[in-house]
């Protein structure tokens, strides 16, 4: 297949729906894109009912575009990453992988333009964060959950007002960043580095004041990441977990037993914010954000190095430091729910305490109906003297 054959398909394939955000070739099913969460069957001409082992492979080989590098990673680990441009349309995150001994692509599609903190409506104490010189940052969520654009929109805040050396490394490079107030060195791994660890341990040379990493992924990332952090730069990343509870464990259990407690040290003193994200059902379509958020102060200090109990727990800390613009996603889903984004159902649906998130269903509820009581009166259509 050429690469105009497969721009072609692209093409069509993303004119079918408004809210595309991947595309998925399966060896056996029709094309398919995800439109704001649901797959959906694509229908292009000529048609292509069921996609056979041969039409997968050669979509995938035209994807790589001979690179030996992708080529072996399929062949030794069953998947490889990269990147694909369509024209002047579309970027992609591309996922090429083998199941059943065929190919299987996943294309996730990419903003053509870094997005804003004001365009993605994210909470103000995004911009505090974006002020933080030192620490580690995470942003964490299941895949899908729009963790690398609001990284993107992270440095893209610090890129406008701070005079700063910036170096991220990527798994692709997903947002291109045009220089502002920052220098940036966007470097590709693959390309431009070999793995993770090597290219922190060379962005430490390179005197950046920010490093962001796109996957905290394994135990040698962590080690030269929480080193970078302690060292004075800031650090922001990403890990597949729900909220901040689990991060920590999450990063603990890459470690033995006996590293755990300095580990926990370590974290305790380095960690300046968790952000984690979920995507829910918008009312009228779409998708809505939904975020736990944490920051750090002696009572998260202390529950990050010695762990959560009874007495003590993350969800507790960030409830009670809501006046700071901590949240936890319970109050970010009553939140929504307020506002009318989200509907009941889907409250209920993504509540991390259902119980809580009923009380507080009930008392907005009771709320607008002593409201509607007040703007419009009870009246009785009687007569006047129905009740001389």
């Amino acid at each position: 297949m050429r690469a105009p054959d497969l721009d072609r398909i692209l093409g069509s394939m993303l004119k079918t729906y408004r809210g595309i955000s991947d595309l998925n070739f399966t060896v056996g099913h029709p094309l398919q894109v995800e439109d704001f969460g649901e797959l959906k069957p694509v229908y292009i001409d000529p048609p292509i009912d069921r996609l056979t082992p041969y039409q997968t492979e050669h979509l995938a080989l035209t994807l790589m575009q001979g690179n030996r590098r992708l080529m072996r990673d399929f062949a030794v680990e069953g998947s490889c990453d990269c990147s694909y441009t369509l024209n002047n349309e579309a970027r992609f995150r591309v996922n090429i992988f083998r199941q059943r001994g065929h190919f299987g692509i996943v294309m996730r599609r990419l903003e053509a333009s870094v997005p804003s903190l004001q365009s993605l409506d994210l909470p103000p104490i995004f911009e505090e964060i974006a002020r933080e010189k030192r620490g580690l940052v995470l942003v964490t969520g299941a895949t899908g959950s729009g963790k690398t654009t609001t990284l993107a929109a992270l440095i893209n805040e610090i890129n406008q007002t701070q005079p700063v050396h910036i170096v991220t490394l990527e798994d692709p490079i997903e947002f291109v960043h045009s220089p502002a107030r920052a220098t940036l060195n966007q470097r590709e791994l693959g390309s431009d580095f070999k793995s993770y660890p090597e290219g922190l341990r060379a962005a430490l040379r390179q005197a950046p004041k920010v490093i962001l990493v796109g996957e905290m992924r394994d135990r040698p990332t962590v080690e030269v990441a929480l080193t970078a952090a302690e060292t004075g730069h800031l650090v922001v990343s990403t890990l597949h977990t729900v909220d901040a509870g689990q991060s920590i464990n999450r990063i603990c259990g890459l470690f033995s037993l006996g590293e755990e407690k300095q580990l926990r040290l370590r974290l305790a003193d380095s960690i300046r914010y968790i952000v984690s994200q979920r995507l829910a059902p918008k009312v009228g379509g779409g998708r809505q954000l939904l975020t736990e958020i944490m920051g750090h102060n002696l009572r998260t200090r202390e529950t990050i190095a010695l762990g959560e109990n009874e007495a003590r727990n993350f969800y507790d800390i960030i409830e009670a430091s809501a006046p700071f613009g901590w949240c936890t996603f319970d109050q970010s889903i009553l939140r929504q729910y307020e506002l009318g984004a989200i509907s009941e159902d889907t409250a209920n649906l993504f509540a991390s305490k259902k119980g809580r998130v009923s009380r507080g269903i009930d008392l907005i509820q009771k709320a607008r109906g002593i409201e509607n009581e007040t703007d419009t009166g009870l009246r009785l259509d009687l007569p006047v003297n129905a009740f001389r």
